[in-house]
């Protein structure tokens, strides 16, 4: 009987919520993981910690090594040392509205990093299969709906152009190189690991919060936009299908179903029992609780983007045909799980969840 030797991959950004996922996925796959991460003055690896290396083998199946999607000699020194079989790129500037404050930044990092990676995969020889993390963001100002793999782009923010950029050199590299590259367009994926400035993470952060006395009240930006949320434990599957297929190709990853940041919100409030009434309107608008009377959500202008993106969807039945890949978690439970994990962390416990809830699609407002 042959002996198979464990496949390897290298991710980046193998701190961050993706990576983590898409680490303790591929590590219960029976792959060899090596992660790039950056030197910072802090230590940033909470997501990753459990993930220890097995210090009795000879060579341990989780390993980690310093570089920077900035600094091409640190590519490919990890790239040689680590020799993988899949390359994942999910480290970025991510944050669409920081995008605005350091757009250079973004496009070096989000953008030019991925010419970075791909030369140092194309110098070393290596048969590398590529993972390019795409964005539902190139969509921007959607020109149809639902958006699928042949929807034009318009991207709305500088991270949205650095991703434009990053998606078409993958597609380019494919083409004039002969590799084996692929761009998933992932629409948003939530989890209990989502940072903390991220919209869905800072409503149930806040609100656990605000249940042991710690926060009054959340401050947001338009509640009017709206996203297709899913579970990103979830999404990382879709990425590990996309490089096991004969031939390298785009994939969109969505659930086709699109809420409010209102919508997230009431639910968050209705699963943490918070009744609560919407008064004003625009920027005056606020939620208020009922039993107490305070404002509990206030609009602040400051978290308006420059340019907005009023309205995603996503359209995974490419996905769903060729991978074989279908998001299962519905916004509701992808709620209470958010919601419950950050309870937790603050020694609160929330009731069971509810069919009725897991059924609803918003939560509608007490009767003033």
């Amino acid at each position: 009987m042959s002996f198979m030797p464990a496949k390897r991959a290298l991710i980046t950004g193998i701190t961050g919520q993706d990576g983590s996922y898409l680490a303790e996925f591929l590590l219960s796959k029976g792959y060899i993981v090596h992660g790039l991460v950056r030197r910072a003055s802090t230590f940033n690896r909470g997501r990753i910690e459990h993930l220890i290396a097995d210090k009795g083998r000879e060579e341990p199946r989780f390993a980690l090594h310093y570089g920077d999607l900035g600094d091409s000699n640190s590519l490919l020194r990890v790239l040689m040392l680590s020799k993988p079989d899949e390359v994942y790129t999910l480290a970025a500037q991510s944050h669409v509205a920081v995008s605005f404050d350091v757009p250079e930044y973004t496009g070096d990092i989000t953008g030019i990093g991925t010419t970075r990676l791909l030369e140092a995969i194309r110098t070393s020889g290596l048969p590398i299969r590529f993972y390019q993390a795409s964005s539902s963001e190139l969509f921007g100002k959607a020109i149809t709906v639902p958006q699928n793999e042949h929807t034009p782009f318009y991207p709305r923010s500088p991270y949205g152009c650095a991703k434009a950029y990053a998606f078409y050199l993958t597609r380019n590299y494919r083409e004039s190189y002969g590799m084996y590259a692929v761009n998933g367009i992932l629409f948003n994926h939530e989890s209990p690991r989502r940072g903390e400035n991220f919209v869905t993470r800072k409503i149930t952060l806040s609100i656990a919060n605000m249940l042991v006395g710690k926060q009054e009240c959340l401050y947001l930006g338009n509640l009017d936009a709206k996203r297709d949320w899913g579970y990103a434990k979830e999404y990382v599957e879709g990425m590990w299908l996309m490089l096991q297929q004969p031939e390298p190709d785009d994939f969109v990853l969505a659930t086709g179903n699109s809420a409010s940041v209102r919508d997230f919100l009431e639910l968050a409030l209705c699963r943490a029992g918070i009744e609560f009434e919407r008064r004003g309107s625009g920027v005056h608008e606020t939620y208020v609780d009922r039993r107490t009377g305070g404002t509990i959500v206030a609009i602040d202008p400051y978290y308006y983007r420059p340019a907005e993106v009023d309205y995603l969807v996503g359209d995974p039945a490419k996905a769903r045909r060729k991978l074989g890949w279908n998001p299962r978690t519905t916004l509701p439970k992808l709620v209470d799980i958010m919601l419950t994990a950050d309870c937790e962390a603050q020694n609160v416990r929330l009731p069971p969840v509810t069919a009725d809830f897991l059924e609803r699609k918003t939560c509608e407002p007490a009767l003033a």
